[in-house]
Formats: structure tokens, C-alpha cells, sequence
């Protein structure tokens, strides 16, 4: 079992000398950074900034004594809430089938570089909330098929047990609702009949809550969004992930059917004003600085190993065989001997940027066939020649 470093109190003696004293504390823990979240609920029609979260001056990991090699560069984020226990049976099932290792039903691999890792159930989680009535939160659990958090949740009403994607800094204990199939008439009643909007938000926009989009004040962080209307949430549902609410197009007569979403990607979308959102920030928000220590954990995860071309033999890829590292003098391709696209973003420029790197994949949408739900694109970079390109024509 891995034991964390801690600070061990040595008993004090006299005849210990002065420079002994300033010995080397193992001190794992760092203070975390206030939950972002937590301002949802106390500042909700104000704005947010998303790089403040990555740009945070600490954040909680915790690192293990270098009993063995495959610990010593090991960190994990401290998520000591989490339920030590199974998960609940009835909302499981076990993942089996040839999917696992990247096949499909004719045994060929259509996605490389998975298989193997270890034996686990696939989670039922709820993306609809379409369930109204109070629900308490049971507890907090880890789920192996994602990178955030979920929580178990009992309805007040039904007792029935169901699953979604935690937000951060949820806990045990508390009460969340959804607001999918309108307002409450006791919730009316309670405001003395006010129909005003601001009022309705103060009392149903808080952490975990779900509701439409037009229900939720500008500026609000939200995740689990949905992109239809009485559609299930398809959008920011990994660790860390958000969208803010930026635009409700209340004066536009042609665009008052929708709302503008900025994502964390920085490209702002247009989804129906019904779609779902769910307010607060997807838990585990230290995912993505965790470090595994060791190539054995991750084939536990499910991941083998990444081959370059370069080091194939000739029969297994374009760039493969010869003498030393040379790929033949030949452009970068595929595996498969597929060359880079002609057609980028950048193609107005000059000649010189058709050459862009193969990771980006092999382009087949039409230049007419544009996604008209994005307002903004996001901002892409596409290797040093394309922003070279870029800074000389500007």
C-alpha cells in the first residue's frame, strides 16, 4: 500500500546540536486554491475570467516516498472525500465485448494504441435531469470510465438512486434539483408570485442544479451542457471543464431562440435557449497535473504504447527500415501513406503553408459546408510556418 510523505515529530533532546535542527520536511499537501465554484453561488450574474483557473499560484497533489522506482516521480490529486466502497450494483454493468481493444465487429483495430488494462464496470450516468423534485447527495465516488467525479444521488420523493458528473466541491449531504420541467408552483408561491427573472435565479441557480439555458443569469459557469432541446448534456462533462453563458440575444428577434456559450476552447456557440446546463465547474479539477510514475500504469489504464514510424521496419510504415534514423526523404504521412491536405485554414496565405503537419488530419469538409452554431471558432494553432504566414501578412 502506498503511505503518503508526512512530517514525523522527533522527540526533542538537549544534546542535539543547532545545525540538526533545520532537517528536511516531507510536507506533501499544498494548500489548494479556492474553489471556483464556490463564487458561482455567491456572485451568480457576474462575469469570470476562465484562465484564472489555470493560472492558479497552488493546487493540491500529493507525491509518495521513493520506496520503489515506479512511486518516486508519482503524483495524484488529493481527493480524500471519495467513497472507499463499491459502486451501486443496479446502475453498472461490466464492460465487455471486442470494443475494448480498439476493434470493431469484424476483429479489424480501428482505433490504435488501446487494450488490455484492468477489469472494471461501466457507470449509468443520468445526462437528461429530467427527473424533477429534490435529490440528495449520497456520496462522492471515483468512476474508472472518466476523468471527473460522480456523485450518487437519491430523490427525495421516489427514492430512487441515480448517477451524474459531480461538480466541484460538492460533498455528501447536500441538495440539488432540476429545473428541466419548469419552476415549482410552491417555488412562486414562496416569491409572492414575482415573475421577475433575477429573483427566480437567486433561488435556483446554485452548484448542481440543472436548468435550461435561458433560465441561467449571464456570466454563470456551467457545465454539462446540452446542445438540443430536451436533448441529454454532450458538452465540458471531463474533469475541469466549463462553459460561461455570455449572450442571450434578448433584443435579436432572429437569434432570440438561442444562447451564446463561450467554451473553455475560447469558441463561442450558439445552442438553443432550452438545452440543458448544469451550473458549477466538472469536479477533479487537478486531472490533467497528475503524473502516473510509470509505464505499468498506464497499460493499467487501458493505453498501450505509441510507436514513431520512424522506428517500424519498412513493412509496417512509409517511414520505416533503412539505415539510421531516415525515413526515405519523403514527406510526413500516415501509416496508412495518406499525405497532408491541401485545404486549411490558412490556404489564402501562401503556397508554403499546404505543408502542415499530418497530426491534423486528413480534411474532408467542404469549404461551403460551415458549422453555422459557432459564433467564434476557436483559436487553432497549426505548427510555426502557419504563424510565421501569419505575422508576415499582418
Amino acid at each position: 500500500m502506498l503511505q503518503p510523505r508526512l512530517l514525523l515529530r522527533q522527540p526533542s533532546r538537549q544534546w542535539q546540536c543547532l545545525c540538526s535542527l533545520s532537517r528536511r520536511s516531507y510536507a506533501t499537501e499544498v494548500i489548494p486554491p479556492p474553489d471556483p465554484a464556490a463564487a458561482v453561488q455567491q456572485n451568480i450574474g457576474t462575469t469570470y475570467d476562465p484562465g484564472q483557473l489555470d493560472n492558479g499560484p497552488a493546487f493540491a497533489l500529493r507525491s509518495y516516498k521513493p520506496r520503489t522506482p515506479g512511486v518516486r516521480h508519482l503524483k495524484r490529486p488529493i481527493n480524500d472525500h471519495l467513497w472507499k466502497g463499491r459502486p451501486h450494483l443496479p446502475l453498472t454493468f461490466p464492460r465487455r465485448g471486442n470494443h475494448i481493444g480498439g476493434r470493431k465487429n469484424s476483429g479489424r483495430i480501428t482505433v490504435r494504441h488501446r487494450g488490455g488494462g484492468h477489469k472494471r464496470r461501466i457507470r449509468t450516468v443520468d445526462f437528461d435531469r429530467m427527473e424533477s423534485g429534490q435529490h440528495i447527495v449520497e456520496r462522492i465516488e471515483h468512476d474508472p470510465g472518466r476523468s471527473a467525479h460522480i456523485a450518487l444521488l437519491t430523490s427525495g420523493e421516489t427514492g430512487a438512486k441515480s448517477y451524474i458528473v459531480a461538480p466541484q466541491g460538492m460533498r455528501a449531504g447536500e441538495k440539488i434539483e432540476s429545473y428541466r420541467k419548469g419552476i415549482p408552483q410552491a417555488l412562486l408561491d414562496s416569491l409572492g408570485g414575482a415573475t421577475d427573472a433575477g429573483m427566480i435565479a437567486a433561488k435556483i441557480a446554485w452548484r448542481g442544479n440543472c436548468l435550461p439555458l435561458h433560465m441561467i443569469p449571464t456570466g454563470t459557469i456551467v457545465y454539462n451542457v446540452g446542445l438540443r432541446k430536451g436533448g441529454r448534456a454532450q458538452l465540458c462533462r471531463s474533469a475541469g471543464t466549463f462553459a460561461v453563458v455570455v449572450n442571450k440575444n434578448d433584443g435579436n428577434h432572429k437569434t432570440a431562440m438561442y444562447v451564446d456559450v463561450r467554451l473553455k476552447s475560447g469558441e463561442v456557440r450558439r445552442i438553443h435557449k432550452d438545452a440543458c446546463a448544469t451550473i458549477g465547474i466538472a469536479s477533479n479539477l487537478n486531472y490533467n497535473r497528475r503524473q502516473l510514475g510509470k509505464a505499468g500504469r498506464s497499460r493499467w489504464l487501458g493505453i498501450r504504447p505509441t510507436v514513431r514510424g520512424l522506428a517500424m521496419n519498412a513493412a509496417d510504415h512509409p517511414h520505416g527500415g533503412g539505415r539510421g534514423k531516415s525515413k526515405g526523404n519523403v514527406q510526413p504521412v500516415s501509416p496508412w501513406g495518406q499525405l497532408v491536405s491541401l485545404q486549411s485554414p490558412f490556404r489564402h496565405l501562401k503556397p508554403v503553408l499546404t505543408c502542415l503537419q499530418t497530426k491534423g488530419g486528413y480534411k474532408t469538409r467542404k469549404r461551403s459546408n460551415i458549422n453555422r452554431a459557432v459564433v467564434t471558432p476557436r483559436p487553432r494553432s497549426l505548427g510555426r510556418k502557419a504563424n510565421k504566414a501569419a505575422k508576415r501578412k499582418a
